[in-house]
């Protein structure tokens, strides 16, 4: 039996233990609350990390994707309203503004929604954390908002399996894909995955046919596919002048247009992203600032569409 003596001694040191114990186990994660903001990331913990600010780039300054715009602003709107609407793969060349139209329709919907209606929230999961797409799914499907989940630069490379969850997320397993959930990713490939990789498992696979049409099927999961191709000269030149316009860069038109090639001329690359990047060039030299939450995301996140 222990002495009263002896609880003294240890009582102080049992405290000690108690309280190191307390500050090294981890904090409780927050509680999950869709009124913090109107757009979230979920990342690898697994938790909505709200997001005050979102980078986006006005949908008036998305010049030479007009078919695409329309179609995707309809779809989501259509969704927004409680209305059928499709998952929508948004493919096609580097820097014409899949990832930014994504944000500014969810801006546009959000700006011109019924008053009194909930808002559209918006939830950027990045490619590394798509296994936990499933857990996201499960977590929203009671909230009763509607929620536009994206992805952006979504491939797959060889050894990946992560396709699955993805599959799984917008098949919706046995409860069916959420009703307030809807699914937007870009990429640089129309079948998401690499041909060499399409190309081994024809290869090796005991029944290839089966194998490349697992994986190919994974497009078919999206019922909208919009392309974003290349711009022309005259397609760019219309976004250096409407950036021009719109941050109030007083140039020439003729050292605008001629200053504007070269910039492209020297990247190789006429896109959306070229475009911006020229404007913040020139604003620099023009001892002009631009406003902070107009960008682009593409120059925000190295990995955008």
């Amino acid at each position: 039996m222990t002495s009263p003596a002896t609880l003294d001694t240890l009582m102080p040191l049992l405290e000690r233990i108690a309280t190191a114990l307390e500050r090294a186990a981890p904090a409780a994660p927050p509680a999950f609350n869709p009124s913090a903001a109107d757009a979230f990331l979920w990342g690898p913990e697994r938790r909505l990390t709200p997001v005050p600010q979102v980078a986006r780039v006005e949908m008036g300054l998305l010049t030479g994707i007009d078919r695409a715009r329309d179609t995707l602003v309809e779809n989501t709107e259509r969704f927004a309203r409680g209305l059928p609407a499709n998952n929508a793969l948004l493919w096609g060349a580097r820097g014409m503004g899949k990832s930014s139209l994504v944000k500014a329709a969810h801006a546009e919907i959000n700006a011109r929604r019924p008053a009194g209606s909930l808002p559209m929230k918006l939830v950027e999961i990045h490619r590394e954390d798509i296994e936990a797409l499933p857990d996201l799914m499960a977590l929203l499907r009671p909230d009763p908002h509607r929620w536009l989940v994206y992805c952006d630069d979504l491939s797959f490379d060889a050894d990946d399996t992560s396709y699955k969850s993805l599959k799984t997320a917008l098949d919706g397993g046995i409860e069916g894909r959420p009703g307030n959930v809807l699914f937007y990713a870009t990429s640089n490939r129309r079948h998401l995955l690499a041909r060499d990789m399409v190309e081994n498992e024809r290869s090796t696979a005991i029944n290839p046919g089966e194998a490349v049409e697992e994986k190919v099927s994974l497009s078919d999961r999206f019922g909208l596919w919009l392309g974003f191709h290349k711009c022309s000269q005259d397609e760019y030149l219309a976004m250096i002048r409407a950036y021009a316009d719109r941050y109030g860069l007083a140039v020439p038109p003729d050292q605008l247009r001629a200053e504007s090639l070269e910039w492209a001329t020297t990247r190789g690359s006429r896109s959306g992203r070229t475009a911006f990047q020229f404007i913040q060039d020139l604003a620099g030299r023009l001892g002009k600032t631009l406003d902070s939450g107009a960008a682009p995301s593409s120059c925000r996140h190295p990995r955008s569409g």
